[in-house]
């Protein structure tokens, strides 16, 4: 089995409570979404996979896709030191796209002694339900249909947060100044529903390189959710202000 893979690299955790742990990240093409503050287009494969030769330097090199499972281990064991790294991120796009891709290359992750760090947008849940077993931890989101523009996903959102429980989760929801109140309580009563001590991260929309939600608006949504979540956090996109990858 193949699939179309558009980076990897070495860099830092840019989101969300593992802010700054050192990552090997492979970014899958392809996604089930289409979130208007989405700044890639996924629409199409990309030709090659590109492979940063040397972390933070920008220099790429170019692999034909689509990848085998044995292409891209081939890539993480000649190209990365697995010993310095906390774990791997499989990200997107939406890499749930690919889960019988993933259910057979997550385990030679953690093979080479590897964690499974996985960023979705938390609606592929029969998807999920394939490869939980084999993921350490789940980034996911829950997207409010103001401010992601993907329409009602309510639904599909408490489907996969149910069984993303069995793995280490927390979620993240993306907010700027327009986003709607009502909205957001929703998604703070959907965890609280499932489960008040999950994490639960109010990032804020990121427009060149600038917050787009006030001090203000940030610490009354953050106050909101904390009358019946245990830890909410507001954590911007670190890794944006950082010029990292």
């Amino acid at each position: 089995m193949r699939a179309s893979v558009r980076e990897i690299f070495s860099s830092v955790q840019g989101e969300g409570p593992y802010v700054g742990i050192r990552q090997i990240f492979i970014r899958f093409d392809g996604c089930n979404l289409s979130c208007r503050y989405c700044d890639t287009a996924w629409s199409g494969a990309a030709g090659h996979c590109r492979v940063e030769a040397v972390p933070g330097r920008g220099h790429l090199l170019e692999v034909a896709n689509p990848l085998s499972g044995q292409d891209l281990l081939g890539i993480l064991q000649n190209r990365f030191n697995a010993g310095g790294h906390h774990s791997v991120s499989i990200t997107g796009g939406e890499p749930l796209v690919h889960a019988e891709y993933l259910a057979g290359l997550l385990p030679a992750i953690r093979q080479m002694g590897l964690k499974v760090y996985l960023e979705t947008n938390g609606t592929l849940y029969a998807q999920l339900g394939r490869v939980i077993g084999m993921v350490d931890t789940v980034a996911m989101d829950i997207k409010l249909p103001g401010t992601a523009g993907c329409g009602s996903l309510w639904e599909k959102h408490s489907h996969f947060l149910t069984i993303a429980r069995q793995a280490q989760v927390f979620v993240k929801i993306v907010i700027d100044d327009q986003s709607d109140i009502g909205e957001f309580k929703r998604a703070v009563d959907l965890v609280c529903g499932l489960d008040p001590s999950i994490t639960t991260v109010i990032q804020p929309v990121t427009k060149k390189g600038r917050c787009a939600l006030s001090p203000e608006r940030g610490l009354e949504l953050q106050s909101m959710a904390l009358k019946v979540l245990k830890d909410v956090r507001i954590i911007p996109q670190a890794h944006v202000m950082m010029s990292q990858r």
